[in-house]
């Protein structure tokens, strides 16, 4: 079953296109990867799809509804795009609690994802008595991802999520987003210009450039060489 399509989808600034896809379906249970240079569209397109921004020409539909016209996708989707999706005025434990309680969890749910991310926090974002807004930009991103998984969501969306965290925390996100796919079937769509961490990650490639996709790759042990291929060109 289709779980995302974009139909004649076109996103101008300054009448330039920064996206400009003509069809593309993501299934469920897929896990996509968005590689691309600077400035490439995978930004806009995950805002795209998040309605954060709104097309010039075509839609997007996620389980088969038009996501500027319904808000039923973002009772399953869970996103982190950047540290404008925080409340930096909050305390982690503050913006956790009511990332929870919007999304219906109980206390024991929310004490679940916290034994569940312990590991992942590396003891450095809870009971620092500290406002979101000044961690650091890593840990940050460790709130952020994790509030996008909070309610193991059927859609997750993470742009560049690998950037700014530490080896150790970047392999506990590998490994946790490796699981969710196997054990969950969560659709991922992530984003990165780290082409090692994508392709361990993603099964399906998806190379943007100027905002047309280039390459659709289904993954093999061959991807990695061949995404490197191109970028050295």
């Amino acid at each position: 079953m289709e779980m995302i399509v974009a139909k004649d989808l076109v996103k101008l600034y300054n009448e330039v296109a920064a996206v400009d896809i003509p069809e593309i379906k993501i299934n469920r249970g897929e896990s996509f990867g968005l590689v691309g240079n600077n400035g490439a569209g995978k930004t806009t397109f995950f805002r795209l799809i998040l309605d954060l921004i709104r097309a010039n020409k075509g839609f997007i539909l996620s389980k088969e509804k038009n996501v500027k016209q319904s808000e039923h996708w973002k009772e399953y989707t869970g996103s982190y795009l950047d540290e404008d999706f925080l409340i930096s005025f909050l305390t982690p434990e503050e913006y956790f609690d009511f990332i929870g309680k919007v999304s219906g969890l109980s206390k024991d749910d929310i004490s679940a994802f916290y034994e569940r991310f312990k590991d992942f926090f590396s003891d450095e974002i809870l009971g620092k008595k500290k406002y979101i807004r000044d961690f650091s930009r890593g840990n940050q991103q460790k709130i952020g991802i994790a509030s996008a998984l909070m309610t193991i969501p059927e859609v997750l969306i993470l742009d560049e999520p690998f950037v700014h965290l530490d080896p150790s925390t970047q392999i506990r996100l590998k490994n946790m987003l490796n699981e969710l796919k196997t054990e969950k079937g969560i659709t991922m769509l992530i984003s990165s210009h780290d082409l090692n961490h994508v392709t361990e990650v993603c099964e399906r490639i998806v190379v943007l450039e100027k905002g047309q996709v280039i390459h659709d790759i289904v993954g093999t042990k061959n991807t990695l060489k061949e995404l490197e291929a191109y970028f050295s060109v």
